[in-house]
């Protein structure tokens, strides 16, 4: 059993390249997960976003007329993004914002925001779930993907009441191989 400080600590950069393998795009489908979401023009959200798995994917998906913020709290993941859409049409669509312990520092309203294998790894939920409620515009979409190795069932339950007594709901959703999956909409 994983230690508590363990699991909830921050993936570092150098374990970047074991966030990005074709067996995971393969098994967690950076196309299959996003289609039924993100949508040209939208404005999306990938907190946590480490070396940019789902960020490209989303960029593709909302086009030239969309953006997407790709959000994390270490420098190194940005700039393993910059480095892929350095010189491509991405490079207009995905803007690099890095985060804090206390803060996502994000002043948008989203369409859509992607939190994959990034909840348990952020101290002061309460905080987070007020910026996450703050950061959805009306109608706006959460997805929620958490591994089942790092989180236990009740932690992730516990996490999905508190979205919910904010005001979101659950709306139905596919599910991600060994992981819980949720997707919350914020009321109209």
């Amino acid at each position: 059993m994983k230690r508590e400080e363990d699991r909830n600590r921050v993936c570092p950069v150098e374990r970047a390249g074991a966030l990005d393998t074709r067996y995971r795009k393969l098994i967690q489908s950076p196309k299959r997960i996003l289609k039924p979401y993100v949508k040209p023009g939208m404005l999306a959200v990938d907190l946590g976003c480490g070396p940019g798995v789902y960020t490209l994917e989303m960029a593709r998906r909302v086009g030239e007329k969309g953006t997407v913020i790709a959000a994390d709290i270490q420098d190194g993941m940005l700039k393993i993004i910059e480095g892929k859409i350095q010189n491509s049409p991405l490079e207009k669509i995905i803007k690099l914002h890095k985060t804090t312990a206390e803060s996502l520092r994000l002043s948008v309203q989203a369409d859509f925001v992607l939190a994959f294998y990034v909840l348990h790894e952020i101290p002061g939920k309460e905080n987070l779930y007020n910026e996450l409620y703050t950061l959805l515009k009306p109608g706006g979409k959460i997805l929620i993907i958490e591994p089942r190795g790092h989180v236990k069932k009740q932690e992730f339950k516990d996490m999905v009441s508190k979205l919910e007594l904010l005001g979101l709901y659950q709306v139905k959703c596919a599910k991600v191989l060994f992981a819980y999956t949720v997707l919350l909409q914020k009321p109209e």
